[in-house]
């Protein structure tokens, strides 16, 4: 079995996390999703809209995800791959390079992002009361 893991607040889930889940498990057979707790979000200077249970309840339910487990630090990463027999991390293009240095623990792919949506366009979109506008 290959087993797949991402990385991500995945707040405000929208269709490009959808995207990004999908293009990841298509690449195995078992997709883990490693969700930054609300603590972490703190150190990365972000806070989510919905705290870490509700995010994680949100991505329990898309099928393509087969087990979502708290991203409590940055150095974490290692770890997981050896602890859940991990094949391939896949991160957005975003990161592109930023985690090369696991390519020593397994395959370390970069996915395009969708551009034209973001959590932080949304955000945004939300604060200048645009976000249905074309």
């Amino acid at each position: 079995m290959k087993r797949v893991i991402t990385y991500g607040t995945f707040d405000l889930l929208h269709y490009g996390h959808i995207n990004l889940l999908r293009r990841a498990k298509e690449l195995g057979d078992y997709l883990i999703v490693a969700l930054s707790t609300d603590d972490f979000n703190k150190i990365k200077g972000k806070e989510s809209y919905f705290p870490y249970e509700q995010r994680k309840l949100l991505l329990e339910s898309i099928r393509y995800v087969d087990q979502v487990i708290p991203e409590r630090s940055w150095n974490q990463k290692i770890d997981d791959i050896i602890s859940y027999n991990v094949d391939i991390l896949v991160m957005g293009n975003d990161w592109l390079g930023k985690f090369d240095f696991l390519r020593d623990y397994c395959q370390v792919v970069y996915l395009p992002r969708t551009e034209e949506i973001s959590t932080t366009k949304i955000k945004s979109d939300i604060r200048t009361n645009t976000l249905f506008s074309p």
